[in-house]
């Protein structure tokens, strides 16, 4: 598990990233975007899982890797959940990775995310401009284009909108490791796959 800095440091030190200075312009928006909320599986499911997770989190990654495969195939393709990603910053990297996921929308989010996810010992490598790099090549692989990721990353009050979310959205959860899941309620810590199906299947019986 990654235990989560104090929420007002944590904001201090991502709103302080220097995101407009990773493409040429930065964009003037005037109303404050709306955070999509980033799902799969069934929405009228009677069990939703949320997961929060860092994208430079080492315990999220293995998470991804090797549970969360296994969630997909068996209950949230299947239709039995609805599972929703929630994404945590530790630093301003982890900002930029998930600007980098949303950029292609909700439906390249999951794929950008595996990617990034995969990645991750590579990406997260070098100073602040090389791992902006390595995070647009991630993109151009996903078949994002430079006039793309250039509109993505350095839109700041999208960077502002998520960070605001973010802390919203772990404070009213008490969320203060990653990757931790609220399952209809209640908070999970990390777990293998036979314990996550356990929870699922009581939880889905009631």
């Amino acid at each position: 598990m990654r235990e989560l800095p104090v929420i007002a440091a944590a904001a201090a030190l991502i709103a302080s990233a220097p995101l407009a200075s990773l493409a040429q312009e930065t964009s003037e928006a005037t109303d404050t975007p709306q955070v999509e909320e980033m799902t799969l599986g069934n929405p009228d499911a009677d069990v939703t899982v949320i997961e929060y997770a860092s994208f430079t989190c080492p315990h999220c990654k293995t998470f991804h890797d090797t549970v969360l495969p296994e969630l997909k195939e068996n209950y949230i393709d299947t239709g039995r959940i609805e599972f929703v990603y929630r994404e945590v910053y530790f630093d301003r990297f982890g900002l930029w990775a998930g600007m980098v996921a949303r950029c292609g929308g909700p439906e390249r989010y999951f794929g950008i995310s595996d990617l990034i996810y995969e990645q991750q010992q590579e990406w997260v490598q070098g100073d602040p401009a090389q791992i902006a790099e390595n995070l647009r090549r991630i993109g151009k692989t996903a078949g994002l284009d430079d006039a793309e990721l250039d509109a993505c990353l350095s839109d700041t009050a999208q960077a502002e909108a998520m960070v605001a979310r973010f802390e919203e959205t772990t404070q009213a959860d008490d969320i203060t490791a990653t990757p931790s899941f609220v399952i209809d309620g209640e908070t999970f810590s990390n777990m293998p796959y036979s314990e996550f199906a356990s929870i699922l299947d009581e939880k889905l019986a009631d």
